[in-house]
């Protein structure tokens, strides 16, 4: 009996512009874990709102767009709601779809974002992120936040783009439930909270209703102001984490000097195509 398969590329050029799409677990090295971001491969930028309308529609904390120039990639990312100026997962996925499906022959990626040049280098199955490291300075802890996670901190500060919330305990990290719709008045882009770790240096949840993300899964950005703090706190450069999220993540975190090294894996859980009007 003969089969017939359907030409999908005549329907695709019916029905509008094709694009590529990847959905990738970052910071895990199993799938249904860590932290999923949609990763676009653009030949030239969309309109910005039409960036902004799929990554709405495909719902992840972030959706990572990039466009490949001469000797590097450009990156944007968004989350459902706006556009953000840094990601560190979907940066690390972003790079996964590059060197596993864009036939990358280098070891090393640089991009050209909005907090300017990163890059993500590959050493087997591992992925190193090269951020710059985040300023933090004390701070009053604002009453949405305190209103808002019903537990007062040790120590409250604020880096470029969120607080950091420090507490005594990793229990007590684990067990906070946030009031997301008080949080979301707090005049940043997130909440960090943050705490010594039992097996690991130390450990972090992300809030972000703010910009469309209740709690993000593993915040690699979030990390570019965790890491000085810790490596001051307990005098050391390389240190281990875990974001305490439902999924888990688990990041291994350098400090070298003004930038931020973190590491981890990734696994591609989706291949496809969306249409775009």
């Amino acid at each position: 009996m003969r089969i017939l398969v359907p030409d999908f590329s005549l329907w695709w050029t019916r029905c509008g512009m094709k694009i590529r799409i990847y959905q990738i677990d970052a910071f895990t090295d199993k799938l249904f874990a860590g932290n999923p971001a949609g990763v676009c491969p653009l030949d030239a930028w969309l309109p910005t709102d039409k960036m902004q309308k799929i990554a709405m529609e495909n719902n992840h904390s972030e959706t990572a767009f990039f466009v490949k120039g001469k000797d590097c990639y450009d990156i944007r990312w968004f989350t459902p709601a706006v556009e953000v100026d840094l990601c560190g997962h979907a940066t690390l996925a972003a790079a996964y779809v590059i060197f596993h499906f864009e036939k990358y022959s280098g070891s090393v990626i640089e991009f050209h974002s909005r907090s300017g040049l990163l890059k993500v280098k590959k050493d087997g199955d591992e992925l190193t992120l090269d951020f710059p490291a985040d300023k933090i300075m004390r701070a009053v802890l604002p009453g949405e936040l305190k209103r808002g996670l019903g537990l007062p901190p040790v120590e409250t500060y604020k880096g470029r783009n969120d607080y950091m919330l420090v507490y005594k305990t990793q229990k007590e990290i684990e067990d906070m439930t946030p009031d997301f719709g008080i949080i979301a008045k707090a005049p940043a882009r997130g909440t960090i909270v943050t705490a010594k770790g039992n097996d690991v240096d130390f450990v972090s949840r992300f809030f972000a209703p703010q910009v469309g993300v209740a709690e993000d899964p593993v915040t690699g950005s979030a990390h570019t102001t965790l890491t000085p703090y810790w490596a001051g706190k307990l005098g050391k450069t390389e240190l281990t984490a875990m974001q305490l999220s439902k999924r888990r993540g688990w990041l291994k975190c350098r400090l070298a000097g003004e930038r931020v090294e973190i590491s981890g894996q990734a696994r591609a859980y989706m291949k496809g195509f969306i249409n775009v009007d």
